[in-house]
């Protein structure tokens, strides 16, 4: 009965209200930032170089940068873009790419918005997010609760159970280990770090998600140059199969694009609401919330353009890009081991660990940060968050894999209504704070953030700046 009606919401938001919205909202941001994430492309590599800068308020920019990548670098890169491909064809990777260029706009908008509103918490910490812009912003206090609930639910709850049951299964199916016993250890071994707090999971973040980032890219760009022959029609079959274009494509226009945009969205989270909980906890630098706005973009870049094309190379270059049964991180699986031999199921289950790991604890980072706007960022609101958190990470791994993702669709349908909803009505304030970013920019004096100079709408005296 509960996937029932799960199912029924899901056929609204992703049917026709959400692929349309992210669209939408994609191209207005796009066009209004004239195509910032083009013009201004080499200007977020050049901010890397200053963003390890911190202080005590706030993480550094790159910490932040490398939680949201902990974050959206995990199942949805691997078993994400499988289940695109076994139900949407190869055409659905050409949406993956339509999506991620556009939400790179739409993630710097939102990443911005936390910057402008974030807070300080109990500890006197940076906290912020699509719940503090809406309330702050907009006003509207309803829709914050109603968006941080989702965002509990989803990242709290749910987004967990769906790493730790792909985890679960990539061990599952390489070395028969037992779902439950691989379900303790990983429950322990995330508690060993969520614990630490924000802190702890950027440090750990900036540690293993550039490692493991590089050791994927670099494996899947050795199997594609062993295959270089194949590639150029596997790149043409990716686009005809996104059109229906082909003989036997009749029907698989509406599959290629609900799957790649539903799948990509999923993996890169732009849009999403997710992603501004990391962006406001940075202390920025250059001190101005557009810089956190041009890394978090990079960040969709590399999770999408990078990382879920590689994935789908290795797939479709082992032939397994027909559409048909739902199949996650297996299909991964039997394609690294047509390229690499048996040793490519022992790389596929150890990336799925390492990013399914790396997104528990971003996934935590995100929840947690919630706890502040409910008034609940107390020693016990912590510890009992925490323990929810673990418990639904535990028994996810029993869930079954359509069930998971499912639910996991739905929460995150829900979170990116509510937050595109709100960035639309503070286009004004992006394009304000923006603007004040370029103008900046070409002075000889360092880039610093003033409300007073941008026309930020609503209640800015409760935010830090």
């Amino acid at each position: 009965m509960i996937y029932n009606f799960v199912s029924q919401v899901n056929s609204v938001l992703w049917g026709s209200v959400l692929v349309y919205l992210l669209i939408a909202v994609g191209i207005w941001f796009s066009v209004r930032l004239g195509l910032l994430q083009l013009r201004h492309f080499g200007h977020m590599f050049a901010l890397l170089k200053g963003s390890r800068h911190s202080d005590e308020r706030g993480i550094s920019s790159f910490q932040a940068l490398c939680t949201s990548l902990s974050a959206r670098v995990g199942t949805g890169n691997l078993a994400g873009v499988a289940i695109a491909i076994s139900l949407g064809g190869p055409g659905a990777i050409f949406w993956m790419w339509v999506i991620a260029f556009l939400g790179m706009a739409t993630a710097y908008a939102e990443s911005l918005l936390a910057q402008v509103y974030k807070v300080h918490d109990s500890n006197g910490e940076f906290r912020g997010g699509p719940a503090y812009y809406i309330q702050l912003g907009l006003n509207q206090r309803w829709l914050a609760v109603l968006f941080s609930l989702s965002l509990l639910f989803g990242y709290g709850f749910v987004f967990s159970a769906v790493q730790a049951n792909t985890i679960a299964d990539a061990l599952n199916n390489t070395y028969q280990f037992p779902v439950m016993s691989t379900a303790a250890v990983v429950t322990v071994l995330a508690a060993l770090i969520v614990i630490g707090g924000l802190r702890s999971i950027g440090r750990f973040a900036e540690i293993v998600v550039p490692f493991m980032g590089l050791a994927f890219v670099l494996t899947a760009l050795t199997i594609t140059f062993m295959n270089i022959s194949l590639v150029p029609d596997l790149l043409l079959n990716i686009v005809t199969s996104a059109f229906g274009w082909q003989e036997a494509g009749a029907g698989t226009f509406a599959a290629a694009l609900k799957n790649g945009i539903q799948r990509g969205l999923y993996s890169n989270e732009a849009g999403a609401g997710s992603v501004p909980q990391a962006a406001a906890s940075a202390a920025p630098n250059p001190n101005h919330p557009a810089s956190q706005g041009y890394l978090q973009m990079l960040g969709v870049f590399f999770d999408t353009m990078v990382v879920c094309t590689c994935t789908a190379l290795v797939i479709l270059l082992a032939q397994g890009g027909e559409a048909g049964d739902m199949e996650g991180i297996r299909l991964t699986q039997r394609a690294m081991v047509e390229h690499i031999g048996p040793f490519g199921s022992h790389f596929v289950a150890l990336a799925i660990c390492l990013f399914g790991f790396t997104s528990i604890v971003g996934n935590y980072a995100y929840a947690e940060s919630n706890l502040h706007f409910f008034k609940l960022d107390h020693r016990w609101g912590r510890h009992t968050f925490t323990l929810i958190f673990l418990s639904m990470m535990f028994i996810g791994c029993r869930f079954d894999l359509v069930q998971v993702w499912a639910t996991a669709d739905m929460a995150f349908g829900l979170m990116a209504v509510i937050n595109v909803v709100a960035l639309l009505f503070l286009t004004r304030t992006i394009i304000a704070v923006t603007n004040d970013y370029q103008r900046q920019r070409g002075s000889a004096n360092a880039i610093s953030f003033r409300v007073a100079d941008c026309k930020v709408q609503g209640k800015t005296e409760d935010s830090i700046w």
